[in-house]
């Protein structure tokens, strides 16, 4: 079966050609933004350039379908000294997981996948699982029992990060913690065979659909749209997203010749003084990490983010229909509650995406239905369909929560730009 499907996959290849489309742009007035006003986001990015808070960046917004601001700004590789293009190539990190999320929301629009089936009907190895349930002893500290699931993970858990699955370096449940360390449970340099084994040998952090805790889920995504589709998650996502959209520089692997365009981080963190190392994506991966894995340019990801903007299509292409974009960013949390601190206030999450509930409960403007996510070396973007608007951010700076200090000012000074 799996030879069959890379023979269909290579057929798929042959007949759908790359498209490369540049999007429209338009004079942000006539779209309801300011020119004057939106000049004010290159003088703050060139002031956190001078701070040493990353050693360059590229920018881009559009509203109505239209992109207004797009531009480039301070060193591609402070190594060099070699200035940043607009065509400059990033790693996503976690801006990989949407990617991801629509893949499986194209197999559910298929028939051949349902939100609500049990992770372990795609995937044996995480049939049945157990969970490090935490309580606290006579003293205070806290104890933890290992106990039979009480339902399976269903892909909707994974979706929405409710899978009891975690990061290791962001759980506060302790036991598990210490297991992933231990079994080496994690995304990169790993087999997805490896990965799965691994897994499978910890128990969760919660009981599945009792909470939102930030996790491998959307890498477990990855290996679902696999197991379904018959084909590795870069091939998939080629085949059915990156090549219809025209996204030419998006791939989990850097080709030699894209290499000198890899923007790079400032060589020591300000804060630490010790070397920032990123992901290699110039070395072939042993699996297409679903929720890190991937790099792109802005262009690029423009695309990717105007399609879901405008309902699931761009330029007569459509990936999803409107219904299951709609689905896809509305909040699926409901009354669960995070697990650990890591969504903004007045956010939910919804299939992939963190989801406003609320024009208010922030300190950031932004309105109701609005969706976003961001990746840990800089990156972010975010979609307000009552604004008609879309933005993304790229850079590559050291991991870490300060980085919402650049981010936080970048979407400021956007909606500042609008007039109208």
């Amino acid at each position: 079966m799996l030879r069959r499907a890379l023979l269909l996959s290579l057929v798929v290849l042959l007949v759908v050609p790359v498209v490369v489309r540049a999007q429209p742009s338009a004079a942000p007035e006539t779209v309801g933004m300011s020119k004057e006003r939106l000049a004010r986001i290159g003088q703050a990015l060139n002031g956190q350039i001078e701070a040493k808070s990353f050693p360059g960046a590229v920018v881009l917004v559009a509203r109505k379908g239209r992109i207004v601001y797009f531009d480039s700004f301070g060193q591609l590789d402070p190594k060099t000294g070699s200035p940043m293009t607009k065509d400059a190539i990033f790693r996503l990190y976690s801006m990989t997981k949407p990617f991801t999320s629509v893949a499986a929301m194209m197999l559910v629009e298929d028939g051949k996948l349902r939100l609500g089936d049990p992770v372990g009907m795609y995937l044996p190895q995480l049939a049945k699982l157990e969970v490090a349930v935490q309580g606290t002893d006579a003293n205070g500290k806290p104890t933890y029992t290992v106990v039979a699931a009480e339902r399976p993970m269903t892909v909707y858990d994974l979706l929405r990060h409710t899978s009891g699955l975690v990061y290791g370096g962001f759980t506060r449940n302790e036991y598990v913690k210490d297991l992933y360390a231990k079994n080496h449970v994690g995304w990169a340099g790993v087999t997805p065979s490896e990965q799965l084994e691994a897994l499978s040998k910890v128990p969760l952090a919660r009981q599945p659909g009792t909470a939102w805790e930030y996790s491998l889920s959307t890498d477990v995504v990855g290996r679902v749209v696999e197991s379904v589709s018959g084909v590795p998650l870069g091939r998939f996502l080629d085949d059915r997203v990156f090549r219809p959209l025209g996204m030419s520089d998006t791939a989990f692997h850097l080709p030699a010749d894209k290499v000198k365009r890899l923007a790079q981080p400032l060589l020591t963190d300000r804060a630490t003084g010790k070397p920032i190392v990123l992901h290699d994506v110039t070395v072939a991966p042993k699996n297409d990490a679903g929720g890190a894995g991937a790099a792109g340019s802005t262009a690029d990801y423009g695309r990717f983010v105007l399609m879901l903007a405008n309902g699931g299509q761009l330029d007569g292409t459509r990936l999803l229909a409107a219904t299951t974009v709609r689905h896809m960013a509305s909040d699926h949390l409901g009354d669960i509650k995070p697990a650990i601190p890591l969504l903004a206030p007045g956010y939910g999450f919804g299939l992939g995406f963190a989801v406003r509930r609320a024009d208010g409960l922030n300190s950031l403007p932004g309105s109701a239905g609005e969706y976003n996510w961001g990746g840990a070396a800089g990156t972010g973007f975010w979609i307000d369909p009552k604004e008609q608007l879309v933005a993304v951010l790229m850079t590559q700076a050291q991991p870490g929560a300060w980085q919402r200090e650049f981010r936080d000012l970048f979407r400021q000074l956007v909606y500042q730009a609008i007039i109208d």
